[in-house]
């Protein structure tokens, strides 16, 4: 009857009891908008109905120190960890999932514990978000899946 163009249409306007001016205003949240299919989007659109903007992301915090993050240190922590293994048992042995290695850091005083078996775990299911130089270290280091 609008020509195809879907009137403004408010919170509270009801039909067989469903708020459907509440509904139309939530598929224009991005978050809901990108949950729709691509049919209903197009559906929407055709109506003449929208995604909100979304605002605009904060900016993210800088880091004002230089060097690895947190994760790429873990890695290289659990790296020498088991190079140390590998070391003294050989790459045939497979490391244990309760077993912890100490390990020497280079600016701590006291030698570091990492649990190495559950670290291995953790990176073996992580391993398609590995970095080809990260896959390429544990290829050196003898682990076949990576």
């Amino acid at each position: 009857d609008a020509d195809g163009i879907l009137p403004n249409i408010a919170p509270g306007v009801l039909m067989d009891g469903d708020d459907i001016g509440r509904w139309l205003e939530r598929q224009t949240q991005p978050g809901n908008w990108a949950q729709l299919s691509t049919e209903q989007q197009e559906r929407l659109s055709q109506l003449g109905v929208q995604p909100l903007e979304a605002p605009a992301p904060a900016p993210a915090a800088t880091r004002t120190t230089k060097g690895p993050g947190k994760a790429e240190q873990a890695f290289q922590r659990g790296l020498a960890a088991l190079a140390q293994w590998v070391e003294r048992e050989g790459s045939h042995r497979p490391v244990p999932r309760g077993h912890a290695e100490e390990i020497t850091v280079d600016g701590e005083t006291e030698p570091v514990v990492v649990k190495l078996g559950v670290w291995i775990s953790n990176t073996k299911t992580r391993r398609d978000k590995l970095a080809q130089e990260q896959r390429a270290a544990l290829t050196e280091l003898g682990v076949e899946w990576a």
